[in-house]
């Protein structure tokens, strides 16, 4: 029992003790009211400051400012690209009004916007006044810095002019030129090949923007006036005092000049009805051959009122060798069923520059079509002459073998013939290149099929043989072509997509070109044209027949004679 009274009274003894600590504790502030009694009042606002130019200064703003019971001085400051001033005059990042003045009346302050040369933009920052004992005021404060380098801005980095035609002119584009704090003049350079203008009349690879409109929106006019052929890139530079320059990219392709000569044109052919499969005719064509690189024939068909002949047929382009008085075969082809060649945007192309020598000046021309009604086709012949650096300067061109004026004219196949395939060819002494160029086709259903049930010569695929000199050395393979994808597909109903032996209905049928691996200068050579063997018709469906021109090719940059080709 007396254990526990006296455990008792330890904890009263305790609790006493408390709270008297409690109460002396609290009577060390016997004020009972917030100590901080001192405070900052301000009076009026700050708007924002709007555009300044970088290292100069806004119009500044006022506001008053004034201490009650501050125990020590204002302080004043602001953050950078911002000043204050008590005078208007002065200005600085902060500065102190004494207690004494503070709490004695308003005192006005001022603040203004001095942005730095990096404070470009919206530029944010804050007005602050401090004492001690009293809460800190803050005021924001704005404004815009505006840039002060000189700047030449454009409206686009590059321009990718239309193809052009060498010593041509492209159109003319248009480039917004715009200058900023400038000082100077703008000066424009365009490399060689793209020329400049300030009024869209008078062109030149250098101008100059004057000062006077430097910092104006000013137009410039560019345009494309390539002097050599292919792939061309360059540059536009515009240079003012202090700004950086700005370069431009500009791109174009050079495209060689072409020399065209319509010859044939609508020229009908046709069988009847007054009309004739072949026409004749003398036409005058490019007389300087000196810097033209490559002479391209177009043949173009079109539909007459009636519609054109409905069946494929042997057709070819041919001119007259003054020295010989024959016809040499330009280019041939097949004609489509039922329609004509508009699908292709100039019609059927023929690279005939080995021919140069002879398509110049007056030259006779003749077309043939082996139409048997009074439909056939329009036909039109043009020639393109393009200007560019040959590869060699002269040309010679001789025939070899020319069975090639209907498609039964050509060489009887799988039977005994009497046609002259083997020749002597002597090759001038001045020769650089020496090449062969040959066009074959195959006409005729004649029988026995081959195994896959074709029948020769339009059907059957073979191999030819080329020998020189008694040897094998080109072959001639006359496989599918794939006549199911030719561009001419207007054909219904035509049988146009079967592929034949070597060409297709509606298309060109191809120049074979063999060249001799040395330039066969001065020599003499033997040729044989050689069809593949094996094949005999038995005469139950008709005859087989391979129409065939070879000619032989040479080129030199010295004056050459003509090959001799002996029988």
């Amino acid at each position: 029992m007396k254990i526990t009274f006296f455990k008792k009274g330890i904890g009263v003894l305790v609790v006493l003790l408390s709270l008297l600590f409690i109460v002396n504790c609290s009577s060390d502030d016997d004020s009972g009211e917030d100590s901080t009694s001192s405070n900052i009042l301000i009076t009026g606002t700050i708007s924002a400051f709007g555009e300044v130019n970088v290292f100069s200064n806004s119009a500044s703003q006022s506001i008053e400012v004034k201490g009650d019971d501050l125990v020590s001085s204002l302080s004043i400051s602001v953050s950078d690209n911002f000043q204050v001033s008590l005078d208007d005059a002065n200005f600085s990042n902060q500065l102190t009004i004494s207690m004494d003045i503070a709490n004695a009346a308003n005192q006005t302050f001022y603040v203004r916007f001095s942005p730095s040369a990096s404070a470009i933009g919206v530029i944010s920052g804050e007005v602050s006044l401090q004492s001690d004992s009293a809460v800190t005021k803050t005021l924001s404060l704005s404004g815009i810095g505006l840039s002060i380098a000189p700047i030449i801005d454009v409206n686009t980095t590059a321009f990718d002019f239309e193809d052009t035609e060498v010593s041509g002119q492209s159109s003319v584009s248009s480039l917004f030129v715009n200058g900023s704090n400038l000082t100077s003049e703008i000066d424009l350079s365009a490399t060689e090949g793209f020329e400049i203008s300030l009024d869209g009349i008078a062109f030149a690879n250098t101008v100059q923007i004057p000062l006077v409109s430097v910092n104006e929106q000013v137009t410039v006019f560019l345009r494309f006036t390539p002097s050599v052929i292919g792939n061309i890139s360059g540059t536009l530079s515009l240079a003012s005092t202090g700004a950086q320059t700005i370069e431009i990219a500009l791109s174009g392709v050079g495209l060689a000049i072409v020399h065209n000569y319509v010859t044939f044109n609508q020229e009908r052919l046709a069988f009847g009805g007054s009309f004739n499969q072949s026409s004749t005719q003398v036409f005058n064509l490019h007389d300087d051959l000196t810097n033209i690189e490559t002479i391209k024939m177009y043949v173009k068909l079109t539909c007459p009122s009636g519609g054109c002949d409905e069946w494929d047929v042997y057709a070819n382009v041919k001119v007259r060798d003054n020295d010989s008085g024959e016809l040499y075969e330009l280019g041939r082809y097949i004609t489509p069923y039922w329609n004509d060649n508009s699908q292709l945007d100039r019609g059927f192309e023929f690279d005939v520059t080995d021919f140069k020598s002879m398509l110049t000046g007056s030259t006779e021309l003749r077309i043939r079509t082996e139409c048997w009604n009074d439909r056939g086709y329009e036909v039109t012949v043009d020639f393109d002459y393009i200007e560019g650096v040959p590869d060699y300067l002269y040309y010679g061109i001789s025939r070899v073998i020319a069975y090639d004026d209907w498609s039964s004219s050509g060489v009887p196949y799988g039977v005994d013939h009497a046609f002259d395939l083997n020749k002597t060819v002597s090759v001038p002494a001045n020769t650089e290149s020496t090449h062969l160029r040959t066009i074959i086709s195959g006409w005729g259903h004649a029988t026995p099929n081959d195994g896959d049930g074709r029948p020769c010569a339009e059907w059957c695929y073979r191999t030819h043989d080329v020998k020189i000199n008694g040897a094998n050395m080109f072959q001639h393979d006359l496989g599918p072509l794939g006549c199911a994808s030719n561009p001419v597909s207007n054909q219904a109903p035509g049988n146009w997509q079967p592929d034949r032996a070597g060409w297709c209905p509606g298309m060109v049928v191809p120049v074979r070109i063999d060249q001799f691996g040395t330039s066969m200068a001065g020599s003499m050579f033997d040729f044989e044209y050689e069809y593949e063997n094996g094949w005999t018709n038995d005469g139950l469906n008709g005859d087989s027949f391979y129409a065939t021109s070879t000619f032989v090719v040479v080129k030199s940059n010295s004056p050459i004679n003509k090959p001799v080709v002996t029988e």
